[in-house]
């Protein structure tokens, strides 16, 4: 991975396009926060809660973002560096209130499932497109790039959830989804953490000293 001085310098988001673009991005993830929370309660479905809880962080995290475009190292690093933890507590979080409703077994409302995971998958993929091109920026950037792709991915295992979900009549393949997108969560954390870090092992190397 290149480096992030010299003529390997990383996008950091220094660019109104860019900025335009994570404005339409919030919107669009407060909106299916909202939505997909109150579809999750409504159909019992813990895949969709963690789905929802998804966004919830984006929403968050992508302002944190337009916040410290154009920072410091450091500040761009702390931001990151936090986003990277709020994602370990949500995995966590969805890892135990997973294994909790494994003794509380209730089978979800499949059709609600599919329905609402679809509008959240065009959201998403909406999502994507809009940030694919600043992809591979440093980690403040990354890890909005991470969110975005954690949320199609997460949203494509809902609708196989519901999908098992009606032609099983069980609650375990909603269960099982949201396990894998804890652990998917945890992933995003260790990239982001794991990045974050370097830059800053690189800001000190190189004689940065600022705050």
């Amino acid at each position: 991975m290149p480096g992030c001085c010299g003529h390997d310098a990383k996008f950091e988001g220094v660019s109104d396009d860019y900025k335009r673009r994570l404005w339409i991005v919030i919107a669009l993830n407060a909106t299916m926060f909202v939505v997909e929370m109150a579809a999750g309660h409504l159909a019992n479905s813990q895949a969709l809660q963690a789905d929802a809880l998804d966004f919830a962080g984006d929403a968050l995290t992508y302002g944190i973002s337009l916040a410290v475009i154009g920072a410091s190292i450091r500040a761009r690093t702390n931001a990151a560096l936090f986003k990277g933890v709020s994602l370990l507590l949500m995995g966590l979080w969805v890892f135990g209130s997973t294994v909790y409703r494994v003794f509380y077994v209730g089978v979800p409302t499949a059709e609600i499932m599919g329905a609402v995971g679809f509008l959240a998958l065009l959201t998403n993929l909406a999502s994507v497109l809009l940030l694919v091109r600043y992809k591979d920026g440093d980690a403040n950037v990354r890890s909005v790039w991470l969110c975005s792709r954690n949320d199609a991915i997460g949203n494509v295992a809902v609708m196989f959830a519901a999908l098992g979900v009606w032609g099983t009549a069980s609650g375990w393949p909603d269960l099982i989804v949201a396990t894998v997108m804890a652990g998917l969560f945890l992933s995003s954390a260790y990239q982001i953490v794991r990045q974050a870090l370097a830059e800053r092992r690189q800001m000190i190397e190189h004689g940065h000293v600022e705050t």
